[in-house]
């Protein structure tokens, strides 16, 4: 495989770490295309295509949060900031991986990965925003490009292998090197080596965004601040990327310096981030005692919100803990007291399926999907009640009348093969497994799905038409796998 990797990684795996120099001009700069200057390298279908497969890649590697509350926030707030972005008809899809090392990143296809850790560490939405619209930049100015003329001759399952294994080796240095050894990348470097130009553009062109999106310029240096204060506190366990890619003083001043250039105002942050940021804690949480006590003492201080959001942590860790009872009483008060709420009617009926009372459950989701009839997390979570309480008709009405694109959600392929299987149509239970094996980087496992589904019965001649198409892309696609090994 004739691959330089440096050059590779450089642009598939940009990530907001890295080196910046000086810049201070707010005016919209329009910044020369950094990739491939003739257009033909790589076309966007199959820079869409190379996405899809890196993103299906990092299923087989990572644990992508799949909590659907979680991923729809981060989702709606990507979309507010590539509105507003230099490149609003791109698509992007983003999500989050749940590892405690900080770190952000953009891939191929608009694909942008934003750590657990790293969103835990921002003390404002506009932080995390900050982070987002860097990594936004990275793709609209098109840096992957460049790095890609060096792969143009690897296939697409090949390439996006590569790219993961390279991300891989960012936040776990021995997964990383067995991934790269699979995909028999050789003795190529594995090193994410970011240009100063790139990082620039990146900062620039992300302020802008985050400007244009109504959040805060600000707290982009007071980020980046507080990133290069924790390196203090690592010592020899510094993370690889941290210590490969420093947040400089140069680079806070420069973003510093550009901020103050815009009049300054108070950005308050959603309620919905500090909901998202308290589940996600609670999540990912290895000590359940002190991170009770630490929703319990919050109680005592703070505005009227934080308090209220302490509450909620209280109980998200009651039900984490099975005490049901208290968990209940806590988010009854908080309905009464906030009804607009979707969150806490979430959580409200997920400690009554946590309990095994699903009759009640049932009836809090139809309350809650009724008052929020637009709220997709909803609608599938109430799916995985109707399924628990053996309702798979209702769990398919609920199915399809999701959004088309909840409908690419690795969730909802699940639960279209359990509400298949609990109808007994076999044929299409093993179709939406296959599906779901697929997009977690399993391509082995579908082609076997697909097998079982072409000898199911019943099968009309439509669904075998479907299942022949898929079995031949499947096919052809591990074909290619092993011809580039």
């Amino acid at each position: 495989m004739n691959l330089k990797l440096s050059m590779f990684s450089a642009g598939l795996a940009l990530t907001l770490f890295a080196l910046s120099p000086q810049a201070t001009e707010i005016e919209k700069i329009k910044l020369p295309d950094m990739g491939d200057s003739t257009g033909l390298l790589i076309s966007p279908v199959q820079e869409q295509e190379l996405g899809e497969a890196f993103f299906r890649q990092l299923h087989a590697q990572l644990q992508i949060s799949e909590d659907i509350e979680i991923q729809q926030y981060i989702q709606e707030v990507g979309r507010r900031l590539v509105l507003n972005s230099d490149g609003p008809n791109q698509p992007f899809y983003f999500f989050i991986v749940t590892d405690d090392n900080i770190n952000a990143f953009a891939g191929p296809g608009g694909y942008i990965g934003i750590n657990s850790g790293l969103l835990l560490m921002t003390e404002a939405e506009s932080e995390l925003t900050s982070v987002m619209a860097h990594e936004v930049a990275h793709v609209t100015q098109r840096h992957l490009y460049r790095a890609f003329e060096a792969a143009s001759k690897l296939s697409i399952p090949t390439a996006a292998a590569t790219l993961a294994a390279i991300l891989i080796g960012t936040q776990n240095a021995a997964a990383g090197q067995a991934a790269l050894m699979a995909v028999q990348a050789g003795n190529a470097q594995a090193q994410i080596d970011f240009t100063r130009e790139n990082e620039q553009e990146a900062d620039r062109i992300g302020m802008q965004t985050l400007v244009a999106a109504e959040y805060d310029p600000r707290s982009m240096p007071t980020f980046f601040e507080r990133l290069q204060q924790s390196t203090r506190f690592y010592g020899q366990a510094t993370p690889e990327f941290l210590r490969t890619h420093p947040v400089t003083v140069s680079r806070i001043s420069d973003t510093r310096g550009r901020a103050d250039q815009y009049p300054y105002k108070q950005y308050p942050d959603s309620l919905t981030y500090s909901l998202i940021k308290t589940k996600l804690k609670v999540l990912t949480t290895r000590d359940n005692p002190a991170t009770l006590r630490f929703f319990q003492n919050s109680q005592q201080q703070g505005t009227e919100e934080q308090r209220t959001v302490a509450r909620y942590g209280e109980a998200l860790m009651d039900l984490k803990m099975q005490k049901f009872s208290a968990a209940e009483k806590i988010l009854l008060n908080l309905i009464a007291h906030y009804p607009e709420q979707p969150h806490y009617l979430s959580a409200l009926a997920r400690v009554s399926v946590e309990n095994k009372q699903y009759d009640k459950a049932l009836k809090v989701y139809l309350q809650a999907t009724k008052q929020f009839p637009t709220n997709n997390a909803l609608k599938i979570e109430y799916v995985t009640s109707l399924l628990k309480a053996g309702q798979p008709k209702v769990a398919l009405q609920v199915l399809e009348s999701l959004a088309t694109n909840f409908q690419e959600h690795i969730l909802y392929l699940e639960l279209m093969a359990q509400t298949y299987e609990d109808l007994r149509l076999p044929a299409e239970s093993h179709r939406y497994l296959a599906e779901y094996y697929y997009a977690t980087g399993q391509t082995k496992t579908a082609i076997m799905q697909i097998g079982l589904a072409l000898k199911s019965k019943p099968l009309d001649e439509y669904l075998r038409a479907i299942l022949d198409e898929r079995m031949r892309f499947f096919m052809e696609e591990e074909k290619q796998r092993r011809e580039n090994k």
